[in-house]
C-alpha cells in the first residue's frame, strides 16, 4: 500500500471497500494531509473507533462524497500472516531480537529518526492502535503486520499473548518491532515486555519514543512546567480511580505538593479523580484542561476550573485518548496563539465547542 500525495491542501478522501489494513490506509491518508470518509454500511470496531475519535466520517457504501480522491481499499489481502511467516531478514544466527520503540503520541511525524529505522528494517510490527500506524507502510513487504491494540468496549489482545508473540518471531530469528504510542516505559507495559524477553533469553532494545504525558499539553499550548508558577509535574495514571483498592496513588500529597498533575488514562475516571482533589483541599479555582488525540487531526483542547473540568469535557465530546492536566500551567498561555506545529495548526481547525467531523466531501 503506497500513501497518496496530491498537491495543494485541503484534499477530501472517500475509501471504499475497506479491507482488514483500513486504519492503516485511513491513517496514512490524514499523514498525507486529507480529510477522510470512509464508505461502509458495516463498519467494524476499528471504523466505530476511527469514526469515534473524530479522524473519518462514516457514509453509507454507495454514496457519493464529491471528494477529490476516491480510493478503492486494495488491502483485502493482508501482508503475511503467522501461517505463512515471513523469512529471517535480521542477519542475526539463529536468533532474532525484539525493540521497544515509543511511537509518540500519533502523528507520523512525532516518531523518532531512530524509530522510524527500526521499522524499515522490521521482519515483525506488533503495533498497538495509537501507534503511528500510517508509517507500517514503510515497513519491507515481507514484514508481518500484528495488530494487539485494544479498542475500548471491543476485543483486545491479552498482553500475555503480546509476550508470547513477541519472543516467539525473535525465537526464530527475525526482528521484532513493538511499536506502540507515546513512550514505551511511560504507562506503556514495556517493562513486562522486556522482562518476557529477557527471561527467554531474546535480546531486547528499547527507542525511547515522545510520551504523550508531555507531548499533548505541549501541542495544546499547556507547558507542564512553567518559571514562578511551578517547579515540577507528575504523571498520573487514571485507570482506576481512586477509590479502586488497585489505587496506590496518595492523593492528599498530590493535592498539597504545588505540581503540576498530568492524568494519563483518565478520562472516565476524571470525576471522581477531580472530587478526591478537591476533598483534599485542592482549591476549587485551581485550572485543568483536557487535550484529546493530540497531534492527530481531531485534536482538540477543553480547559475549566478543576470543579467543572469533566463535565465541560464530557459536554464537548472530548473522550479518550486524552490527557489531563491539572494546575496553575493550565491557564498561564492565552487561548490565542499562533500556531507551533503543524500538529498544533491541525488542531485551530477542530478545537472550538462543536468542532465538525472531518468529512469527505
Amino acid at each position: 500500500m503506497s500513501t497518496p500525495r496530491l498537491p495543494g491542501s485541503p484534499r477530501t478522501a472517500l475509501v471504499r471497500e475497506p479491507g482488514p489494513r483500513v486504519s492503516e490506509m485511513v491513517h496514512a491518508l490524514l499523514d498525507a494531509g486529507c480529510t477522510v470518509s470512509v464508505a461502509s454500511d458495516d463498519p467494524g470496531p476499528e471504523l466505530r473507533d476511527l469514526h469515534g475519535r473524530g479522524l473519518v466520517a462514516l457514509v453509507a457504501a454507495d454514496a457519493e462524497t464529491g471528494a477529490d480522491l476516491v480510493v478503492r481499499d486494495r488491502t483485502h489481502e493482508p501482508r503475511p500472516t503467522a501461517a505463512s511467516s515471513p523469512s529471517p531478514a535480521s542477519g542475526l544466527p539463529g536468533m532474532g531480537e525484539v525493540v521497544l520503540v515509543g511511537g509518540g503520541p500519533g502523528a507520523a511525524d512525532l516518531i523518532t529518526v531512530a524509530g522510524l529505522q527500526e521499522l524499515r528494517q522490521a521482519d515483525v510490527v506488533v503495533h498497538d492502535r495509537l501507534a503511528p500506524i500510517g508509517l507500517l507502510d514503510q515497513t519491507p513487504e515481507h514484514c508481518l503486520l500484528v495488530p494487539v491494540g485494544k479498542i475500548p468496549r471491543s476485543d483486545f489482545t491479552p498482553q500475555e499473548r503480546i509476550n508470547e508473540l513477541l519472543v516467539g518471531h525473535a525465537l526464530e530469528g527475525r526482528r521484532v518491532v513493538r511499536l506502540k504510542g507515546g513512550d514505551s516505559f511511560v504507562f506503556g507495559r514495556g517493562g513486562e515486555e522486556w522482562l518476557a524477553c529477557t527471561e527467554a533469553g531474546v535480546p531486547v532494545r528499547v527507542v525511547p519514543g515522545v510520551t504523550s504525558a508531555v507531548a499533548a499539553p505541549a501541542l495544546a499550548g499547556l507547558p507542564v512546567t512553567h518559571r514562578e508558577v511551578t517547579s515540577g509535574f507528575v504523571v498520573v495514571s487514571g485507570h482506576v480511580g481512586p477509590d479502586d483498592e488497585r489505587n496506590a496513588v496518595n492523593w492528599q500529597a498530590l493535592a498539597d505538593a504545588g505540581l503540576t498533575i498530568v492524568l494519563l488514562m483518565g478520562v472516565a475516571t476524571l470525576p471522581a479523580i477531580a472530587e478526591r482533589l478537591l476533598a483534599c483541599g485542592m482549591p476549587p479555582e485551581t485550572p485543568a484542561a483536557v487535550v484529546a488525540d493530540a497531534g492527530m487531526p481531531s485534536q482538540r483542547r477543553v480547559r475549566a476550573p478543576l470543579p467543572q473540568i469533566a463535565a465541560r469535557a464530557a459536554a464537548e465530546g472530548v473522550g479518550a485518548p486524552a490527557v489531563a492536566v491539572i494546575g496553575r500551567v493550565a491557564a498561564v498561555l492565552p487561548e490565542d496563539r499562533p500556531a507551533a506545529s503543524s500538529a498544533t495548526a491541525r488542531e485551530e481547525a477542530v478545537a472550538t465547542p462543536g468542532h465538525p467531523t472531518p468529512s469527505g466531501g
